[in-house]
């Protein structure tokens, strides 16, 4: 089993970035470096590649303190704009789900259901500057006499509001298709019968993890942009599972690991947070996530190198199979295939189309960029590394150059 051999360590690059020397590319960047000059001379040349992403995440939510007011309260049950959170935490701690529906939306009941207001859109409302309005309940004890309270709030009356998201940032993800023969509604988007349409979402090269697929230089700590403001890894997230199908490159080839981050929405842009609604499945919240990438060692140049012809995906039936829990593959893709528009699958063409904004990534690469290169962020070094799996390159044959 081969060691992970570091060669340039990330005090090492925080050092040239503070000292304004240190050579910072985006992930779109980096592919054309590593194909002009090979993973050698790559890793030479460049200190930090920067990723980005900007899709649904439907497991982020908002941890938020509303302060005590007076006479104080003991908060069981609050809401917002009608949307309710979850209020067993403390006598004014919250938490509001991306997920939550407003209440009294009649859901799927007419089907396929609208879902136009929920969580996700409060966390926008909020960090775009807008009021909401506030109620709370409690049942009254000595300490907490108060029993009922409705206000409007802004973003900066609430004592703290922390973005956590217990799983964003997928590495790698399903590509959605319909095998039955009716329109079927899921959180990946709407699915035309008898395979008429196929839906991805994913930023291929730019992706995050895609560019660490082993996360050697992510883990707890590393430092990340979050929603328009610096934010950082709090833990794995929820179903992370590096123990996948790889290929030949080393990269998975369906859906592994995965990042609970967290940051202060007070620091947050509404250009990078949006609120969803999923025609006929629910409510959601679109994330602006980047990871800074340091390099280092020449594996890591390669990796980061990989370009979307070489990014897999597995093409799953939503229709039949997903949701029996039945675990197959209708074949496999690359992003280059799912970006031309178009896919050949059982012998048909098939058109493609992205739930993520592949344009709306390199934004945020590009971002991240600037904000190293201005020495306006720096590179967290992980406490706690994410469960990883073994690292043989033996077993990958295409790290032989």
């Amino acid at each position: 089993m081969s060691e992970v051999r570091v060669k340039k360590s990330i005090e090492e690059i925080n050092r040239r970035i503070n000292q304004g020397k240190a050579v910072v590319v985006t992930a779109d960047e980096m592919v054309d470096i590593v194909a002009e000059e090979g993973p050698k001379n790559a890793f030479k040349k460049v200190d930090v590649v920067t990723t980005g992403t900007f899709g649904t995440m439907c497991s982020s939510g908002a941890f938020i303190n509303f302060g005590h007011t007076k006479p104080k309260i003991r908060a069981s049950k609050v809401w917002f704009n009608e949307v309710e959170a979850y209020g067993g935490i403390a006598a004014v701690d919250c938490f509001l789900g991306a997920t939550q529906v407003k209440e009294e939306d009649p859901l799927n009941k007419v089907h396929p259901g609208r879902f136009e207001y929920g969580g996700g859109h409060v966390i926008e409302d909020l960090i775009a500057g807008r009021s909401v309005r506030f109620k709370a309940r409690g049942y009254g004890t000595d300490c907490y006499p108060l029993r009922e309270l409705e206000k409007e709030v802004c973003l900066q009356d609430l004592r703290n509001a922390y973005l956590y998201n217990p799983r964003n940032a997928y590495q790698n993800y399903n590509t959605a298709a319909n095998l039955s023969e009716r329109t079927i509604y899921t959180y990946l988007g709407i699915l035309r019968p008898n395979l008429g349409n196929v839906n991805y979402s994913t930023s291929g090269q730019l992706s995050p993890l895609l560019n660490d697929p082993f996360y050697w230089t992510i883990g707890v700590g590393t430092r990340i942009f979050l929603g328009g403001a610096p934010g950082v890894v709090s833990w794995a997230g929820t179903q992370h599972d590096p123990d996948v199908k790889r290929g030949e490159n080393g990269v998975v080839r369906e859906g592994a690991g995965t990042l609970a981050v967290t940051g202060d929405m007070k620091e947050m842009s509404p250009e990078f947070i949006r609120g969803a609604s999923i025609v006929g499945y629910g409510c959601s919240l679109m994330v602006g996530l980047g990871v800074p990438v340091p390099i280092i060692n020449e594996d890591m140049a390669y990796f980061t190198g990989v370009a979307n012809r070489d990014l897999f995906y597995q093409v799953i039936d939503y229709g039949l199979d997903y949701p029996n829990g039945i675990n197959r593959s209708l074949g496999e893709v690359s992003y280059e295939q799912l970006m031309s528009g178009s896919i050949e699958l059982q012998g048909r063409t098939v058109p493609t189309a992205p739930l993520a904004s592949y344009s709306m990534a390199g934004r945020i690469s590009r971002i991240l960029k600037t904000w190293i290169l201005e020495n306006r962020f720096s590179l967290g070094v992980p406490q706690v590394p994410l469960p990883t799996t073994a690292f043989d390159r033996d077993r990958y044959p295409k790290l032989n150059y």
